[in-house]
């Protein structure tokens, strides 16, 4: 096959080449013969930000040896399919996006949802009314209103559909969003309160149940198709802010007595439904309860989880994720949230903030998981705004006093993944041979292959990536992250 190679640069830059912080990755388009490698690779030092660093080609590979880095792919074994990436479009990066000038909002739009001048963005996690990413609390109903007849969702046509659409848009018309509640409306709590946890009522079960599919109906008559919805954010946290407690028993029973039967009794049994959407730690007897009830499994997609563990448990527990996968290999794994917490001003290019996404993101693909959904996709120069003061980073802040768009290493990480792993990937059999190179592959549909190697050591390390008798030898700096697409 001839190559056809179209640069859209002053010559041909390819070692070296370096972008600004605040532009969008080059558009480089290779159409190859299967043999050639393009490398991108972000790095603190130089200033490398998903920077096309190398064009490589393969080359007959003798053993490898034990004294050399080696990277091991075998596209002859797949796994999961792969669903998408994305975050959340939360009452916060709405109203943040709303302050920008039109050009800045343009520019945001296609750094998050176009493939060519951006990550490439396929899916979005939106909440049911508010949560503590909004300037307040509220619901969609009035107070007492068992049977929902003031059901509207006025409250979020200010900033958040807008948004929404508009992103949608950005994507090029196809979006799938799911939906997550933070808490039912304080009458249907025990604690007759939206925020502190709490727990639903059982006189409100239908009620709330119901409130699922309204909410569903609601924003697909304005033209936003939902995906699906997750039970519960976080059942096991009792928040400050918006939290309802469900034990795994109780969710259990909602979903099989409630949720699952009276979405199919409203026309909506296509739409999916994800458990738990809360820590790795506790995730497998979640798992465990729901999925071996086989009432309650038939409602349940998968299975959603957060990286939070981390403050309780003091790791993060990617086997428990494995298990899963090996027990329940009918369900999907989905990342529902992570985000790096206590919002520090000086902290925008924090390189570790950047390396916690690439090391949960590899590992929790290679454990199975199909989908990865950051949290806000947009905050402001304070991490807000948030009614609570629960201030946290985003892949890109907002400076609104300036009118300037912030893109922290986190947003570049992201795009390692997001911009050459496409829907309807299949992961790839892929191993390596030290533990500080972490490594993770996916097969497109077009047949091309794209390899993530995270360098997690202080040392610039060069290694040999295989495929069967053929091996193409690259190096990678201190703490940095590349992705080979061949």
């Amino acid at each position: 096959m001839k190559k056809y190679i179209t640069i859209l640069v002053l010559g041909l830059l390819i070692i070296g080449c370096t972008k600004k912080h605040d532009n969008q990755p080059l558009k480089i388009e290779f159409l190859v013969d299967g043999k050639d490698v393009l490398v991108y690779t972000t790095a603190d030092s130089p200033n490398l930000r998903l920077t096309l660093t190398g064009y490589k080609t393969f080359e007959i590979a003798e053993q490898p040896l034990e004294s050399q880095v080696s990277l091991f792919v075998n596209p002859n074994k797949t796994f999961q399919t792969f669903w998408g990436i994305g975050g959340s479009i939360t009452d916060a990066s709405a109203e943040v996006f709303a302050k920008l000038p039109h050009n800045k909002q343009d520019e945001f739009l296609k750094a998050y949802y176009d493939q060519e001048e951006g990550i490439g963005y396929t899916l979005a996690r939106v909440p049911i009314h508010s949560c503590d990413f909004s300037r307040s609390s509220f619901t969609y109903v009035s107070d007492e209103d068992k049977e929902l007849k003031t059901f509207n969702i006025d409250p979020d046509r200010q900033y958040r559909i807008p948004l929404i659409k508009k992103a949608i848009k950005a994507a090029g018309g196809k979006l799938p969003l799911y939906a997550s509640p933070w808490s039912p409306p304080a009458f249907m709590k025990t604690n007759n309160n939206m925020l502190r946890g709490g727990k639903l009522l059982p006189e409100y079960y239908r009620s709330w149940a119901l409130y699922y599919t309204k909410f569903i109906k609601a924003y697909e008559n304005e033209g936003m198709p939902i995906w699906g919805i997750t039970i519960q954010n976080e059942p096991m946290a009792v928040q400050r802010w918006e939290s309802c407690i469900y034990t795994a028993v109780e969710e259990r029973d909602f979903l099989k007595n409630y949720l699952g039967p009276i979405m199919e009794q409203e026309g909506l049994g296509d739409k999916n439904i994800v458990v738990w959407d809360h820590n790795r730690d506790l995730i497998n007897n979640r798992a465990n309860t729901i999925f071996d009830d086989p009432q309650a499994s038939k409602y349940a997609w998968g299975i959603g989880f957060h990286w939070y563990e981390v403050w309780t448990s003091g790791a993060q527990m990617f086997d428990n994720l494995g298990i899963i996968a090996e027990s329940y290999p009918s369900k999907k794994l989905l990342f529902t949230e992570g985000c790096v917490e206590s919002f520090d001003v000086e902290k925008y290019q924090y390189w570790p903030n950047a390396e916690r996404y690439g090391r949960s993101m590899i590992n929790d693909f290679n454990k199975g998981t199909v989908g990865w959904t950051d949290w806000n996709i947009l905050l402001d120069e304070t991490g807000g705004p948030n009614h609570v003061g629960n201030l946290c980073f985003a892949p890109i802040h907002a400076d609104t006093k300036k009118g300037e768009l912030i893109y922290t290493p986190s947003y570049y990480y992201i795009g390692h993944f997001s911009k050459f792993i496409r829907p309807n990937a299949k992961r790839v059999s892929t191993a390596s041979n030290r533990s500080y190179l972490l490594s993770t592959s996916f097969i497109n549909e077009d047949g091309k292959i794209a390899t993530i190697v995270m360098n997690q050591s202080d040392q610039k390390i060069t290694y040999k990536l295989y495929i069967d008798l053929q091996a193409v030898e690259e190096t990678i700096l201190p703490h940095s992250i590349q992705t080979l697409v061949y």
